[in-house]
């Protein structure tokens, strides 16, 4: 492993990976999935998820990353072999960068919603914006080939000139600051609100459940956010695990992962559904929920066009640190197999996720009526990656560092971690979380 291909520092390493987990997936799409899956009673679902199966397969795959000192199939062969095991273990790691790619498809493309308004909150500043003409607007964002084609490949350029540049210059120099930034201009959204109307409406509808409302099908839904909001079973956190110093704690370092992505999941609620009450919004207002509230609220907020561009500039840089991290597995992985120089692998990835964007742009509007049952591409695409593959990914590397690799190499990557807790994470990885994932996947499909 290069000293260049390593984080310099344990900060480095924790605002990259924070970066990786906290993005899109709590401000833009906790929210909405909140909403469709009835509130409070999926916040708890989701809450458990997180703690009881996120904690301990994060632990696992940035453990499985170091120790293996290579892209995710590669660090598991690597590791399979010491431990003589079979080294088609490669393939789950496979499996990683195959949901890593298919998620950054459709990624990508929100990425650039997000920076067309930024756009719009620099020129306009939202000023005198209804919820009718958020909604119109927001449709017309959707009807916009050209407009689309045109942000989403400046998502694809900005994050490509971040893994253009390397792990240090480039990775961590980017999110040392911005991240920090952005928990900042959070806490102060959720702070303005807390003194307006609907921010008490918005906290009973988080934190009072209704479990009448749980099926099989918010389970699933919860894993997969769980999944997807912290970063696991996607490739990134174990790339950034292999270029982890060996001084670093991993179980110190993932708690502390955890604790941001989980608050930054709740604050995006309290930020945001406050205002979907305060003007009479739907809570399961789907993937447009943030785009057809905050416009409004920033136009009649004081301070709003300078808040405006503020807020989605920092939600912008959420966005691209995240594809930093989605998109870093996979250039690693095209470097060590065929031998490319990272500026060519990098630009030969662009080059493919943008043709999986295109299909979903048009997702939109040209093919939105192309169905298969009730759901059209990016609708068969969210299912796929965050229902099936980051769960059975997840499923995988509990599998992999509880049954194949030694409890002495797992405690050797551990010496932090008290004996018993050591144990406790060992028994749940062995034999309580691959049959709850199982069961969760299985239950949830049908």
């Amino acid at each position: 492993m290069q000293k260049s291909h390593q984080f310099s520092s344990t900060f480095g390493f924790l605002m990259a990976a924070t970066g990786f987990a906290v993005g899109l997936g709590n401000i833009w799409r906790f929210p909405y999935i909140t909403g469709e899956n009835g509130g409070g009673a999926f916040v708890v679902v989701y809450l458990g998820c997180a703690i009881m199966i996120g904690i301990p397969i994060l632990i696992a795959e940035i453990l499985v990353g170091r120790r293996g000192r290579a892209n995710p199939p590669k660090a598991m062969q690597n590791l399979a072999e010491a431990e003589r095991r079979s080294p088609l273990w490669k393939h789950a790691g496979h499996l990683n960068l195959a949901t890593a790619f298919v998620i950054l498809g459709t990624y990508c493309v929100v990425t650039g919603w997000v920076l067309w308004y930024l756009f719009k909150a620099i020129s306009t500043g939202f000023v005198d914006t209804t919820t009718s003409a958020a909604a119109n607007d927001f449709g017309a964002v959707m009807q916009s080939i050209d407009g689309m084609l045109l942000w989403t490949a400046l998502s694809l350029i900005l994050t490509s000139t971040i893994i253009y540049f390397g792990v240090n210059k480039g990775i961590e120099r980017s999110v040392r600051v911005l991240m920090p930034a952005l928990f900042l201009l959070m806490i102060s959204l959720v702070i303005y609100n807390a003194f307006q109307d609907g921010f008490l409406d918005a906290a009973t509808y988080l934190f009072t459940p209704d479990f009448s409302k749980v099926t099989g099908a918010t389970y699933l839904a919860a894993i997969g956010q769980a999944f997807f909001s912290i970063g696991v079973g996607m490739a990134g956190m174990m790339i950034f695990g292999s270029y982890l110093p060996q001084e670093v704690s991993i179980t110190r370092s993932v708690l502390i992962i955890i604790v941001i992505d989980t608050a930054v999941a709740l604050m995006a609620g309290l930020m945001i559904f406050p205002m979907v009450f305060r003007f009479g919004l739907d809570p399961a207002g789907g993937p447009g929920l943030i785009f057809q509230t905050l416009p409004v609220a920033f136009g009649l907020m004081p301070g709003g066009h300078m808040i405006a561009i503020l807020f989605f500039t920092l939600l912008s840089v959420a966005a691209v640190t995240s594809m930093v991290g989605l998109l870093e597995p996979l250039v690693a992985w095209l470097e060590d197999t065929r031998d490319y120089s990272r500026h060519k692998s990098t630009l030969i990835t662009i080059a493919c996720i943008a043709c999986l964007g295109v299909l979903s742009i048009l997702s939109y509007n040209m093919l939105s009526q192309w169905h298969i049952g009730s759901r059209n591409l990016n609708g068969i695409l969210d299912v796929l990656a965050n229902q099936i593959m980051l769960p059975v990914g997840g499923l995988l590397i509990a599998i992999f560092a509880a049954w194949q690799v030694s409890k002495t190499s797992l405690r050797s990557e551990l010496p932090a971690m008290p004996n018993a807790m050591f144990e406790v994470w060992h028994l749940l990885l062995r034999f309580l979380l691959p049959p709850a994932i199982a069961v969760i996947i299985i239950t949830g499909l049908l």
